[in-house]
């Protein structure tokens, strides 16, 4: 049986424990929804207050040459790469997750002479949403994906770690079976970049967010990859001023740029990219296999400690680490109530519909004393049936 003193052994052992100091965390919070909006660094408000002040407050519009904003998106991609196997030149940072999203997809379908678009139906909805458009969108269960790639298919998309159940694909399996097959690949990695080794290399496109375990703060702009042997072909659906090879010359007639900076279209959004710019400061000097093995080992201990106190939780996610993200989810009937529960007691996880109780652990902060604690609390919640009251019913906009 796992006790609180072996949590505070295994944390002391652990060369990420240090890590924590680097976020803001609030006291008596035990956070556990890093899968949806990553903690604070401590650094980034200071950097902000800089670039307010200073750049747009002191130096105004001269600030896109004095103080490169006009790069952002092309430095913060770069340094988003250097998480995912990705060269340098490949990744850019801009937009929301589903803009681009519908932006390598409907740029992959073009380069091939298919017409179907294959996902799963653990796939993020909105993932679901901005493709049904594209092509005939064919949706299979997870574990039929590569089964279900025949000459039809054109691109396969996926998310590499599913938000509802944490189950992860085996990105090269697919990725492999996908290009035998004539089809191109590719991979939202939301729910993956920032909690483990990704080596996003051959895969064709992929697609991330800012805000979840790269803690860019509360809609950070996203990032897409295109490999580099694919670039030149690649027509961006939305054609917008900055994805111009020569966006200042205001030439009425479009033509797009070289490389990566083709993946653009409007207006850097330049408070946020700094945001998330200062956030992945947090980053250095880590080893991601480190993170990788604090994930599992915190994922594992909570399972083994909820398995422990036999609740009537049914464990969604799968048992096997190498098929488990950095999330855990469970599912109960009251999940919403159960939740609501937990917040009120200093345990901030999530609910999705339609029972899901999910926790996520950021590697960076997350400790297995708070694991253990947090466990303590879901058993006395459910044991004492305290997420019964009335209170906890009453359904928010956000879940």
């Amino acid at each position: 049986m796992i006790d609180r003193d072996a949590c505070r052994r295994l944390d002391d052992a652990d060369a990420l424990t240090d890590v924590r100091d680097r976020f803001t965390l609030p006291a008596g919070v035990i956070y556990l929804d890093g899968n949806s909006l990553g903690a604070l660094p401590n650094h980034v408000p200071d950097r902000l207050q800089t670039v307010v002040t200073e750049e747009w407050g002191r130096d105004l519009i001269r600030s896109w040459n004095l103080h490169q904003w006009i790069d952002l998106p092309q430095r913060v991609g770069d340094r988003i790469g250097g998480l995912i196997g990705a060269s340098q030149g490949t990744v850019v940072a801009c937009d929301s997750t589903t803009v681009n999203l519908f932006k390598v997809v409907s740029a992959a379908l073009r380069l091939t002479d298919r017409k179907v678009v294959l996902s799963d139906s653990g796939n993020f909805p909105t993932d679901l949403y901005a493709m049904a458009g594209i092509g005939e969108l064919r949706v299979v269960e997870p574990d039929a994906v590569i089964d279900s790639i025949d000459t039809d298919v054109g691109v396969v998309a996926l998310t590499h770690v599913g938000y509802a159940t944490g189950r992860m694909h085996d990105m090269a399996a697919v990725t492999s079976a996908a290009h035998a097959a004539g089809a191109l690949v590719v991979w939202d990695l939301a729910h993956s970049v920032g909690a483990m080794e990704v080596e996003v290399g051959a895969a064709d496109f992929a697609v991330g967010c800012g805000y979840k375990y790269l803690n860019g703060g509360p809609g950070a702009p996203a990032f897409l990859y295109i490999r580099e042997d694919h670039q030149a072909a690649f027509r961006n659906p939305i054609n917008g001023w900055f994805g111009h090879a020569a966006p200042f010359d205001f030439d009425l007639e479009f033509t797009p740029a070289d490389g990566i900076a083709r993946a653009l279209v409007g207006t850097p959004h330049v408070l946020s990219l700094v945001a998330l710019d200062a956030a992945l400061d947090v980053f250095d000097g880590v080893d991601l296999r480190a993170v990788r093995a604090r994930s599992v080992s915190l994922t594992e201990t909570f399972i083994d400690l909820v398995e422990a106190a036999d609740l009537p939780l049914r464990l969604v996610s799968p048992h096997t680490r190498s098929e488990r993200g950095s999330q855990v989810c469970l599912a109960h009937p009251d999940g919403y109530a159960i939740v609501q529960a937990l917040i009120e007691r200093g345990v901030i996880g999530d609910f999705r519909a339609p029972d899901i109780v999910r926790f996520g652990f950021a590697p960076l902060y997350v400790r297995h004393v708070d694991v253990y604690d947090a466990v303590e609390i879901l058993t006395d919640v459910i044991l004492s049936g305290s997420y019964r009251d009335d209170r906890f019913q009453r359904r928010s906009s956000v879940t």
